[in-house]
This record gives C-alpha cells, sequence and structure tokens, in this order.
C-alpha cells in the first residue's frame, strides 16, 4: 500500500511540474475578429449651405435647421444629393471669404450663399460686404458650383436708404453673375404674429426651419438635375 500510495504521489508531482510553457502551446489564441466592412462610398452630389447661424440651427436641436429639413425633403423626392451646412453662428461675409477652402474642398455642385445679414445688424461698410460676397461667389463659380444667392433685409429702425441699399447688393450681384436668387431667405415666415420665428425676432423656430427648406427647394429645384 506504501508503495502504490508513493508511485500516485511522484506521478501527481511530475504532473504539476510541467513546464506552463508546454501546456500554452497546445492551446490555440483565438481567431482575431474579422475587420468591419468598409463603408459605402456616398456617390451623391453635394449641396453646401454656406451661411451664418439661420444656417447653423441657432436655439434649434440637433436635426431641426433648415439644411437639415432641406435633406428630409430631397430624400422623400429621392433626389440623389447631400446636403452639407456649413453655417456658423455669427459669422460675416469677412469670416466667409476665410473659409472658402472648406466648401470647395468638398466639389459642390451647388452652393447655397447665405451671409450678409450679421454685417448689416453690425452696420458695416456696404462697400465690404458686397466686395466680400462677390470674392465668394466667384471662388465658388470657379470651383464648379451653381451658386443659388439667399439674400436678407434688416429691421426698419435701420433706416430706409440703408436697408434699400443693403437689399440693392443681392439684387445687383445676382444679376452681375447670373444666380438664382432667393430675395429675402426669410420671407414666408414672416407673418404678423411671428409665430415662425424665435423671441428674438430673427431666428426661425424648428417649424419656421421647415418652412425656410420649403423655400429653398422651390429656388434650388431647376438645378438639380
Amino acid at each position: 500500500m506504501r508503495y502504490l500510495f508513493f508511485v500516485a504521489l511522484v506521478i501527481s508531482l511530475s504532473a504539476c511540474s510541467q513546464n506552463p510553457n508546454q501546456q500554452s502551446e497546445n492551446v490555440r489564441p483565438a481567431p482575431a475578429p474579422a475587420p468591419p466592412p468598409p463603408a459605402p462610398a456616398d456617390d451623391r452630389k453635394v449641396l453646401v449651405v454656406f451661411g451664418d447661424s439661420i444656417s447653423a440651427g441657432y436655439g434649434l436641436q440637433p436635426g431641426q435647421s433648415f439644411p437639415d429639413d432641406l435633406q428630409k425633403k430631397l430624400d422623400a423626392k429621392n433626389e440623389p444629393w447631400r446636403v452639407v451646412n456649413l453655417g456658423i453662428s455669427g459669422d460675416t461675409t469677412e469670416g466667409g471669404v476665410s473659409r472658402i477652402d472648406s466648401a470647395t474642398s468638398l466639389h459642390p455642385s451647388i452652393v447655397l450663399l447665405e451671409l450678409g445679414g450679421n454685417d448689416g445688424l453690425r452696420g458695416m461698410p456696404l462697400a465690404s460686404t458686397r466686395a466680400n460676397l462677390e470674392k465668394m461667389i466667384v471662388a465658388f463659380q470657379q470651383s464648379g458650383a451653381k451658386v443659388v444667392l439667399a439674400g436678407m433685409t434688416l429691421p426698419p429702425n435701420y433706416g430706409p436708404d440703408y436697408i434699400r441699399s443693403f437689399q440693392n447688393i443681392y439684387k445687383g450681384l445676382a444679376a452681375k453673375y447670373r444666380l438664382v436668387l432667393i430675395p429675402f431667405l426669410l420671407s414666408d415666415i414672416v407673418t404678423r404674429d411671428l409665430r415662425y420665428l424665435q423671441a428674438d425676432g430673427i431666428h426661425p423656430t424648428a417649424q419656421g426651419a421647415e418652412i425656410v427648406a420649403g423655400t429653398v427647394l422651390r429656388s434650388v429645384q431647376p438645378l438639380l438635375n
């Protein structure tokens, strides 16, 4: 019995003293996970909205800006277009000139140019606003994009002469460069009760933004094909 116990003890100890590396050599590592499939290429044409806080959706929840609504309307019509929102709150025409490359690098087929409102509200020289808008129009056209110019107006307290001269900037540039002109981007949401505008009386509500998207769609529709 002592002999059998001794033999069993030797076998047990010899098993425990095996090289752990030898044991691991018999265990195959788990195969590496397969790489995710590549994302499908988006070959839709690009429509860039190049603007300020109205484009950026100031005061709205994400997904409620008029460029977001424009994308939804295009999708509903099965139009093969991708809307890229390059709106920056507070931007001026000078700021727009400094970031033209951010738009032209996307090779857009259409650019909705929606800048100048902040220039007017700040009382900037009209000649500078016009010159900056013209620089952007020329740059976009040279890149191969068709430009839709979104006009703006100003509150009555700026005086009729200044307001008229400000509005004429858009009219004059649209005529000179043969652009599609939206005389006043917010024309369809300015009602007596101002229900489609936020409390500041300037920026669209979510419902107002959807209406503005319809205004834009009617203007760009002839260019989509």
